[in-house]
């Protein structure tokens, strides 16, 4: 369990963090999400004991402040911080016993996790050769070599190819059936809706959407729904759908009433010959961007 209780941090009366409060619940996966320059950085260099919080706590395995619990936690930065001129095998190793594995150890689960990510061929190049893309690849095993019980990942999709992205949720998935807790940020909407269960909206340090992430989709999202019909679209001229459009054999609009679906159906099917029809899903993208533009609850 991680809980971050009325954190707020300040830089130079600029307030980036304000009274921010939520808990990961243990093997989760958790997404902090936010526009840029909302604050989610600098929360995760909080959870990270790197900076520390100016009032509020944040508490891991119910424990506050602990540096030692970090040998635990796995961290993947949104800003690359790998040493250039060092050997790519070596550096792994280097950053995993820091971690407390054993260097032989170290050493035999940096080869296994290159070869996964066919990095084999670079093992003893430097890092500076490497293009970004393998560069954020190698920083993601930093982060998980350790097989770290609580990992915390910041953007970690920046700068890899589709292939890859998919490696890299395959893993995720699976540190998660193994129990690891994961907090994941991410500008990428659509890799939240696939991973997390549970997120976190914060606007200007604020929170302003918080819990299960289907609850989320329900309460604030807007359903659409799309009929497809066979016919003369003038036999519909006449309906009162003041929130849907009727253009090349297609009705799309808001749905506001689940109750009068049936009876819109049945309308529409007495004039034309329905083909398919579908309520769409309400994204969490068009959330994020109304609440955001809302200024949250």
């Amino acid at each position: 369990m991680l809980t971050v209780k009325e954190v707020t941090k300040v830089f130079n009366h600029t307030v980036a963090v304000d009274k921010l409060s939520f808990e990961v619940l243990p093997g989760s996966v958790f997404g902090l999400l936010g526009p840029n320059g909302a604050g989610k950085t600098t929360t995760l260099r909080m959870i990270m004991n790197i900076i520390k919080p100016d009032s509020g706590e944040i508490i891991f395995e119910g424990i506050t402040n602990d540096t030692q619990a970090f040998i635990r936690v796995g961290y993947l930065p949104e800003e690359r911080g790998l040493y250039q001129k060092m050997k790519l095998h070596e550096t792994i190793v280097y950053l995993a016993t820091l971690k407390g594995l054993e260097p032989r150890i170290a050493s035999q689960k940096a080869y296994d996790y290159l070869k996964m990510f066919d990095l084999t061929e670079y093992a003893h190049r430097k890092i500076e050769e490497l293009s970004k893309g393998n560069q954020q690849k190698v920083q993601f095993i930093i982060a998980i070599i350790h097989d770290p019980v609580l990992l915390v990942l910041d953007e970690p999709f920046s700068g890899l190819d589709p292939v890859n992205q998919l490696l890299l949720k395959q893993i995720i998935n699976d540190l998660q059936q193994k129990g690891t807790t994961i907090i994941f940020s991410t500008h990428q909407m659509e890799q939240v809706e696939k991973l997390c269960e549970r997120i976190c909206l914060i606007n200007c340090g604020k929170r302003i959407l918080y819990g299960e992430l289907k609850k989320i989709k329900k309460e604030y999202g807007v359903q659409h729904l799309q009929i497809e019909f066979i016919g003369d679209k003038q036999a519909l001229g006449d309906l009162n759908l003041p929130d849907f459009q009727i253009c090349d054999g297609r009705i799309t609009g808001v749905l506001h009433d689940t109750q009068k679906i049936n009876d819109l159906l049945n309308t529409v099917m007495s004039r034309v010959t329905v083909s398919s029809f579908q309520v769409l899903e309400p994204s969490l993208e068009q959330i994020f961007i109304d609440q955001v533009q809302k200024g949250g609850e």
